[in-house]
């Protein structure tokens, strides 16, 4: 255990006063009760010594995790709000993660997505070696792939907002017209821009 956790533990026993839910899930996760696994906001642990997250998590508002020595997530977790994997050693997701916001993979080891993926808000893959994406993939926002190495589309995509592809395999052998043309041909739509 660490200093910073006897502290907040010897206020606890000493004043009452509780341990905060960042710390808790840092250096003694194992104490997590099921009320603070049912997390109604948001949980920043960015920058953190963190190395997992329990299973069945459930925030209610936004999940950062940036920046953190994280492998892998947990089966059953459930973001209301943004997910922020940028920078971990994130290099696949469970097939039943749910995130009500946007997703971010920036500068991740990540080398699939699970088939069926739904994100509400954008999804980023800059900066990843993702070769190619799920089939039936659906994007709220803006599918961001600058300088990864996705070289090809996938059926049914559908992005609500812009398709995001520069500096990329794909966008260096197709124009932007072949690629849309590319995305309908195989029931795909993106109803905004694309940009290569």
């Amino acid at each position: 255990m660490s200093n910073i956790y006897n502290f907040f533990k010897f206020l606890e026993k000493k004043k009452g006063t509780r341990i905060p839910i960042a710390i808790k899930f840092i250096y003694s996760p194992e104490e997590l009760t099921d009320e603070e696994l049912n997390w109604e906001g948001g949980l920043n642990l960015a920058n953190t010594k963190i190395k997992s997250l329990p299973d069945n998590l459930k925030v209610g508002g936004s999940l950062n995790v940036s920046y953190t020595k994280i492998k892998s997530l947990p089966d059953g977790l459930k973001v209301g709000g943004d997910l922020n994997l940028e920078d971990t050693k994130i290099k696949s997701l469970p097939d039943n993660l749910k995130v009500g916001g946007s997703l971010d993979l920036t500068y991740n080891n990540i080398t699939s997505l699970p088939d069926g993926l739904k994100v509400r808000g954008d999804l980023g893959l800059l900066f990843t070696k993702i070769p190619s994406l799920p089939n039936n993939l659906k994007v709220g926002g803006d599918l961001n792939l600058s300088y990864s190495e996705i070289s090809s589309i996938p059926n049914n995509l559908q992005v609500e907002k812009d398709l995001i592809l520069n500096t990329t395999p794909l966008s260096q052998k197709y124009s932007k017209k072949e690629i849309r043309k590319m995305i309908e041909d195989k029931g795909g739509y993106v109803k905004k821009d694309i940009y290569v």
